[in-house]
């Protein structure tokens, strides 16, 4: 088993306690929502969101996937923190045991946020996770959150790093 992490940042105008409360807190509500063609339905399995939570997204007709469950790992509200692993569902490709998505909103000079976020991708087997792949996903998701006009509310920092870590 190998671990591939992948770094990146998204620069938003948007304050971090509301980015927080949007994405995050009422995500599951908002987001299927925003993009109903990317994001069908978010169904809460077990628990309410908080740690140990574990959700079933189920994607929309655009979508390459069905459907992952998530697992939350840690939510801090206060310091705009959360955690989850993806730990099921066709999007690990049998190749994947899990994705875990650590992401933290800082304030930025402008009293904006920067989300920062690492993505930690647990490899089954020999299998070798290829950087192409990491950004041919990224930008996949990207054009699913077209209807949110990325161009006017975040830009993508030039720190993305892709390393193996076992």
């Amino acid at each position: 088993m190998g671990v591939f992490t992948h770094e990146y940042e998204v620069i938003t105008a948007i304050p971090p306690a509301k980015m927080f409360n949007a994405c995050i807190l009422d995500g599951d509500n908002l987001i299927p929502k925003i993009v109903p063609h990317a994001f069908k339905s978010v169904e809460h399995i077990e628990g309410n969101g908080e740690p140990g939570s574990i959700k079933k997204v189920t994607f929309g007709e655009k979508s390459q996937f069905n459907y992952i469950k998530q697992k939350v790992e840690a939510l801090d509200k206060e310091n705009f923190v959360y955690i989850y692993s993806v730990t099921e569902g066709d999007a690990l490709m049998n190749k994947l045991e899990k994705i875990t998505f650590e992401t933290k909103l800082e304030a930025s000079p402008d009293g904006g946020s920067i989300c920062k976020t690492t993505c930690m991708y647990y490899t089954i087997g020999d299998f070798e996770l290829k950087e192409e792949g990491i950004k041919a996903g990224k930008e996949k998701a990207l054009e699913y959150s077209m209807p949110l006009k990325p161009t006017s509310w975040q830009t993508l920092t030039p720190i993305e790093t892709i390393t193996r870590l076992r």
